[in-house]
């Protein structure tokens, strides 16, 4: 027996398996981190990508607002990033530090604490300038218009006023909208609650309970859930997007900054070459951790790793995964949907009140019923049971329902960060 170590929350976790049945233990792709992050962003932000550079964007008198994500992506790494930009904000560009506003993107996410601020953008920058939760909720949004999949979209007044919106996302693997990063900076990110929920019901097959079949990991080409997304950022006419890509051990490893859509769109392409890794054939059971605190903060946040490693899993067979999950569900609603589960009107609601938590409760109940998943986790069992997801307190005791022998396992410890694809499907 070999014990294999996972992230857990802050902590760590060993599971014990048989060495023989392992067929590969993924870490992902060797792509070193950045050796200078300040000097690879100045120079992302004075050779953008189908942009002029950024000191050309805006004149000293001017305003900025920019545009960052919230505690749930704080795997990005944006604290180290953020310094960096309003550094060239003010110093390059010769903004002043009141014509300066960080606006965080929570989405429909709650806003976080100033402590929960700090960290995102460090204690230097959150003295010197201003920093607020965008709040999906609040009044006073800016309408810009209506989409061809007939989204109104309604954005934060704030960052649709300001002379220069410079958003910083990160591009990663994201099972509605293909890839994170870039526009979503926009929309969820700072849209209103009626604009997301629009946005987010086209995850749904309009002719049948399911998923929409257009949409997953790595799908943007006639995903329209993305193409909504690039619509709505397109109303916007003063942005400037700095794309990060972090390597599979969560280290920043590139910056693609300029236009909107292709800088975006390069960043993508960086994200398949660093997290595809090359697996010989699928397996029985997949043994994956999500890269612990924050990606296994809760449910919602932590089964996002099922869509990166069933690609390694054989159909119908058993995904062990490790989330921690100190805040439960995650959004209060998440488990509420058990009630619509066992009544029969998850349907109902879904198309007649669509919410992210929702859906994602959702996907969570069909992955259940195309695998066997088992949980390690703080999570009570019985509130995962109606899901049909198995959840266990401890290794032993998950271990010991599990019914490994003889079966074929893949172990990938950080499946946040690694997309197995088979050898042969590889370009």
């Amino acid at each position: 027996m070999k014990e294999y170590s996972f992230a857990y929350g802050n902590a760590s976790v060993t599971i014990p398996l048989d060495e023989t049945q392992v067929k590969a233990e993924l870490f992902g792709n060797e792509v070193p981190a950045l050796a200078d992050i300040r000097a690879a962003v100045r120079n992302s932000l004075d050779h953008p990508i189908d942009s002029v550079p950024l000191r050309e964007r805006i004149r000293p008198g001017q305003t900025a607002v920019l545009v960052v994500s919230d505690m749930s992506r704080f795997w990005m790494r944006q604290d180290l990033v953020v310094p960096c930009l309003v550094e060239y904000l003010l110093d390059d560009c010769g903004l002043s530090a009141d014509n300066v506003t960080i606006l965080v993107a929570n989405g429909t996410h709650p806003g976080g604490s100033e402590e929960e601020l700090r960290t995102l953008v460090t204690d230097a920058v959150y003295e010197r300038v201003r920093v607020v939760n965008h709040d999906c909720r609040a009044d006073g949004m800016a309408v810009l218009g209506t989409t061809t999949f007939g989204t109104e979209v309604s954005v934060n007044a704030a960052a649709v006023r300001a002379d220069l919106c410079l958003c910083l996302g990160a591009a990663t693997y994201h099972v509605m909208a293909g890839f994170g990063g870039g526009r979503k900076s926009i929309l969820p990110g700072i849209s209103s609650e009626k604009t997301i929920k629009q946005n987010h019901a086209l995850s749904l097959d309009k002719t049948k309970l399911r998923s929409n079949p257009l949409i997953g990991n790595g799908k943007t080409e006639n995903n329209p859930l993305n193409l909504d997304m690039l619509e709505a950022a397109g109303m916007m006419k003063n942005l400037f997007m700095v794309n990060l890509v972090v390597n599979a051990w969560e280290q920043l490893c590139a910056v693609f900054s300029g236009h909107y859509i292709t800088s975006w769109e390069r960043a993508c392409r960086e994200v398949e070459r660093v997290y595809q890794v090359a697996i010989e054939e699928k397996t029985d059971v997949v043994v994956a951790g999500c890269g612990g605190y924050p990606r296994d903060m809760s449910l919602y946040q932590g089964t996002k790793a099922i869509d990166n490693v069933e690609s390694a899993l054989k159909p119908g067979g058993t995904l062990i995964l490790v989330i921690e999950a100190r805040d439960g569900g995650g959004p209060e609603e998440y488990f509420g949907w058990c009630r619509n589960l066992a009544d029969g009107s998850i349907e109902k609601r879904l198309r007649e009140a669509f919410t992210v938590a929702g859906y994602i409760f959702f996907l969570n109940c069909e992955q259940a019923r195309r695998y066997r998943v088992m949980l390690l986790s703080g999570i009570n069992p019985e509130e995962t049971a109606p899901m049909g997801i198995e959840t266990y307190r401890n290794v032993e005791e998950l271990l010991a329902h599990a019914d490994l022998e003889g079966r074929s396992i893949t172990v990938i410890t950080n499946a946040g960060s690694v997309v197995p694809v088979v050898r042969e499907r590889l370009p």
